[in-house]
């Protein structure tokens, strides 16, 4: 993915986002140069990957698969002592015509929020013993606190202030209905470890090899340089 279209996402989903009057924290606005001298007391942004994410899953067509992403709090799985903290939250930007593959987490629990903008589209499949797709079970879910059960590959509306909960182990995918225009989203769920806990069908990747044809503008949550002595 080209730093430049990292770029420009990044000026994008900042646009949206005051547009939508949310307030980011002061991490999400550092530059590069900022961040050479931050010492340890900004290890938690660090260690828990805090900050922007912008992904194309490794497939080369961010306009087409990927997403625009902020995580704004997380605890640590692997360091469970020096961050206890036990949740997790996102924010999550997707234009019409973006799509983000078909997955579940092992471990994690959460809930996906229409924060506002459009009508986001998300896909639920039931997943079998052996980690395949259940094509025929019906699916549980819960929106908003009331329990429905829909077929297999249903894709579930959520309109602005409406959510979902998605359980561990659950399959889905989400875009954003034609016509209504980019969504923010937020996500609040259990500690998240992008790592080692997303199971998508078919395999890609999460974090994208950049092609470095400008000066980015900010650093994404897995390029931040160690703290300086």
């Amino acid at each position: 993915m080209k730093r430049s279209k990292i770029n420009a996402a990044l000026l994008e989903m900042e646009d949206f986002i005051k547009e939508m009057k949310i307030s980011l924290p002061p991490f999400c606005g550092f530059t590069p140069a900022d961040w050479q001298d931050k010492g340890h007391e900004y290890d938690e942004i660090r260690d828990n990957m805090l900050g922007w994410d912008i992904t194309d899953y490794g497939l080369g067509d961010f306009d087409k698969v990927g997403f625009s992403l902020i995580t704004l709090r997380n605890g640590n799985v692997g360091m469970p002592d020096k961050y206890p903290k036990p949740y997790a939250e996102k924010l999550i930007y997707q234009k019409e015509g973006q799509y983000s593959p078909n997955h579940f987490h092992w471990k994690k629990m959460e809930d996906i929020i229409n924060r506002g903008g459009g009508t986001l589209l998300i896909r639920v499949y039931n997943s079998m013993p052996d980690e395949t797709m259940d094509k025929v079970s019906d699916v549980s879910v819960s929106l908003d606190g009331v329990r429905i059960l829909v077929p297999a590959g249903t894709q579930i509306e959520l309109k602005p202030g409406e959510s979902i909960t998605i359980p561990p182990r659950l399959y889905h995918d989400f875009e954003v209905k034609q016509g209504t225009g980019p969504v923010l989203l937020g996500e609040v769920s259990q500690v998240n470890d992008d790592n080692i806990d997303n199971r998508f069908n078919p395999p890609v990747g999460r974090f994208p090899e950049i092609e470095e044809d400008e000066e980015p503008l900010r650093l994404l949550c897995n390029e931040y340089p160690e703290a300086r002595d």
